[in-house]
């Protein structure tokens, strides 16, 4: 298993499978992690943080600029901040801690360019107006689970046990997914999710393109946002098993993009998943049009997992991504779509 991690993971270190605390159950760390906050709060921000298990606010789940359920990190200083932050780098690689730091750092970009009043402009924008919410209780065994959310991010996790069970919806999203300070000076977010999704697109030759390329018109989102399972239609497109190796390497590369910002125990559950379902009926669909800051937008499905990926709005300079179980969201099982 380890080496068709590396395999399919060239992003990830390829070492110990262990989490970062030296453990293969991160979700103890986690636990320690919440504990700690919680203890720091006072009662009132701390019935903010903790719901039930069983509440229907666990599956409320969005990536929208809004208020939302649970304690904000504007409103957290010193060691309840550091509290707060240590419990999010829980549930993340460190390459996908600091991709959500980038993730919020534009939202300082949104507050200086966007119009209206500037307490309206803040409010709306602001690197720390992201919510952590607890269900149940925190703890190395029974089961638990936690989010992290606030404008282009979500991520949802359960916790059984000491074992992440759910990590998804998993979503992050970057606005504008491109700025441009002149050569060298470029930063794009989620470049590579978008950059080896085309390249693939580019190898195809003209029998694959047919398969692949579904549409020139692209969506103007994607699916099933803050739907509490992932909508889904039958699997379209190139066939994993039907692309050329050097197309494999690339699609290969384009889900460890997506795979790597989670815990080692996390990445090694899905790969055993995608590879028990069968990797070679994996498909990957395309719609919109094939160049740079153009509406475009991808799809790649499983028997275990969808992906999807939109960059349409803003002139093509928006993004939105999202990884699903199709075995359930939020650890609820439930039977795949069916196909339309």
């Amino acid at each position: 298993m380890r080496s068709a991690l590396c395999l399919f993971l060239p992003l990830l270190f390829c070492g110990p499978l262990v989490a970062e605390d030296g453990s293969d159950k991160p979700g103890v760390g986690m636990a320690t992690a919440a504990t700690r906050l919680a203890e720091l709060l006072p009662a009132e921000q701390r019935n903010k943080l903790q719901y039930g298990f069983a509440d229907p606010e666990r599956l409320n789940w969005h990536f929208i600029p809004k208020d939302r359920n649970g304690v904000v990190l504007w409103d957290l200083s010193g060691e309840p901040r550091k509290a707060a932050e240590e419990l999010v780098k829980s549930g993340l690689s460190a390459a996908g801690y600091a991709k959500t730091l980038q993730v919020r750092s534009l939202e300082e970009v949104l507050y200086l360019f966007e119009g209206g009043e500037e307490a309206y402009r803040r409010d709306r924008r602001h690197t720390h107006k992201y919510h952590l919410t607890i269900f149940g209780t925190p703890a190395a065994t029974g089961t638990w689970g936690w989010r992290f959310e606030g404008h282009h991010l979500s991520l949802n996790f359960v916790i059984r046990d000491g074992i992440v069970i759910s990590s998804t919806p998993e979503m992050m999203g970057a606005n504008p997914a491109l700025i441009d300070a002149g050569p060298g000076r470029q930063l794009r977010i989620l470049g590579n999710r978008e950059d080896l999704a085309r390249s693939i697109l580019k190898a195809c030759n003209e029998s694959q393109k047919q398969q692949m390329w579904i549409s020139d018109k692209a969506p103007d989102d994607i699916r099933g946002a803050a739907a509490p399972q992932a909508v889904v239609d039958k699997a379209v497109g190139l066939r994993y098993a039907d692309m050329s190796p050097d197309q494999q390497k690339m699609f290969r590369e384009l889900l460890g993009e997506y795979l790597s910002v989670m815990p080692a125990q996390v990445v090694r559950d899905r790969m055993q998943a995608i590879e028990k379902a069968g990797m070679a009926d994996v498909r990957m669909g395309w719609w919109g049009e094939s160049e740079v800051n153009r509406r475009h937008h991808y799809v790649i499905q499983g028997q275990t997992f969808i992906i999807e990926y939109n960059n349409t709005q803003n002139d093509a300079n928006h993004v939105h991504s999202i990884f699903r179980s199709l075995e359930g969201d939020f650890a609820v099982p439930t039977a795949q779509n069916d196909a339309k």
